[in-house]
């Protein structure tokens, strides 16, 4: 294309700039309108994508045809099938008559699937046959229909990402990206944002019939510094804040409006450092350190022994114990304590301390006494009687002061 040629394109269409890449991007669009290819356009929230889709279809064979442009964001996943591909009467709740979908009524036409990320998975799969062989079944019907619909989507995440993730289907990734334009972000064109500043708040300022405001050179230069995360519309939505604003303050007192940075900069939202979200663990990442899982194993070992041991204890007076609630020591602990522990007596996992804590300090004094006095001080065959491991006893008696 001339330069002067994308001038027009640039003027038919409200695009301002001269960035190379925006150039291209135009460029592109035009150069494939004649075909049926399909294109995936690219680049964050704000950045003007849904123009590249417009250009398409009015410089395309299909331009006297229906062009409809469809966030797959904002529709229910429950009615998007039925909002793409239509509805029999009865296929579900609410469906008092039948309905076309935008593929069936796009007939000749181009539909412009933006946020094509958002689509769920069983939509993708039917989207893939509609581009494969142009056929596809409204929701509560088996015959199948046919149409002639150029598809162009766009999104503003990394597919590949999504379909390294499992969240996007691989064969509608290569279906889609036949070309794909990417669209730059705003801070990418730092020459064109001032040249837009001036466009939205002279459009504004001819709406409302209020002066119109420039800026100074600092101010100007404050411009160009921020990231704009919001890219054009947010660019848009300050310019128009400002214009609202300031013009009025100064409508009374000047024909002219102009803006400081001191002005400007309480309209520039203050940088964020970060603003991605803390990645949460899994629940497959639990216990990831071995030394911690095996100690809690250790710890719910002792416990259990500690139990029976009670148990015995209040059975050796005559009483009948309390059954503990069934899952008091879940199956899934017990199984991998038999796992993980096949001899406790000889782990060495150096959290003596923490299972210290669990012994039963209620323990009868005298009830340790009979029992080592009975097998001659053996500390072992003490243990096994009390049901306790040895270390465990001679913590007691230490504790106790019974040597």
């Amino acid at each position: 294309m001339t330069n002067q040629e994308l001038q027009i394109l640039k003027n038919k269409y409200d695009i301002i700039g001269n960035d190379p890449a925006l150039n291209r991007a135009l460029e592109v669009a035009v150069a494939v309108a004649a075909t049926d290819i399909s294109v995936l356009v690219t680049g964050e929230s704000g950045v003007g994508k849904e123009n590249i889709p417009r250009i398409i279809h009015q410089n395309s064979p299909r331009r006297n045809s229906k062009y409809f442009a469809i966030n797959c964001g904002a529709i229910p996943e429950g009615t998007i099938d039925s909002e793409l591909f239509g509805h029999e009467k009865g296929s579900f709740t609410g469906a008092s008559e039948m309905r076309r979908g935008y593929f069936e009524e796009a007939d000749g036409g181009t539909i412009f699937l933006d946020e094509i990320a958002e689509l769920p998975m069983a939509s993708q799969a039917k989207l893939l046959r509609v581009l494969q062989s142009g056929e596809f079944i409204r929701v509560g019907s088996s015959k199948v229909l046919k149409t002639d619909v150029r598809v162009i989507a766009a999104t503003n995440v990394n597919l590949l990402n999504a379909v390294s993730k499992g969240k996007f289907r691989a064969d509608l990734y290569y279906r889609l990206c036949a070309v794909v334009i990417p669209m730059p972000a705003l801070r990418e064109r730092p020459a064109d944002i001032n040249v837009l500043f001036r466009k939205f708040a002279s459009d504004f300022a001819a709406k409302y019939g209020i002066c119109k405001v420039t800026l100074t050179e600092d101010a100007s230069i404050l411009l160009r510094k921020y990231r704009w995360p919001g890219n054009i519309r947010q660019l848009k939505n300050i310019a128009e804040g400002v214009s609202a604003l300031e013009s009025v303050k100064l409508s009374g007192v000047s024909d002219k409006c102009v803006i400081d940075v001191d002005v400007l900069s309480r309209y520039i939202p203050k940088e964020e450092p970060n603003l991605l979200p803390a990645k949460l663990a899994d629940a497959s990442d639990s216990y990831e350190n071995p030394g911690e899982r095996a100690a809690i194993i250790r710890m719910l070992y002792n416990l259990k022994q500690e139990v029976d041991y009670l148990k015995e204890v209040v059975a050796s007076f005559g009483v009948q114990p309390m059954t503990p609630p069934q899952g008091y020591i879940p199956s899934e602990i017990h199984n991998e304590i038999d796992e993980v522990i096949e001899d406790p007596e000889e782990q060495e996992l150096g959290t003596e301390d923490v299972a210290d804590d669990l012994s039963i300090r209620t323990a009868s004094m005298g009830l340790i006494e009979k029992v080592l006095k009975k097998h001659g001080g053996n500390r072992k065959a003490a243990a096994a009687e009390l049901g306790i491991s040895e270390r465990t006893l001679y913590r007691k008696i230490k504790s106790m002061n019974l040597e």
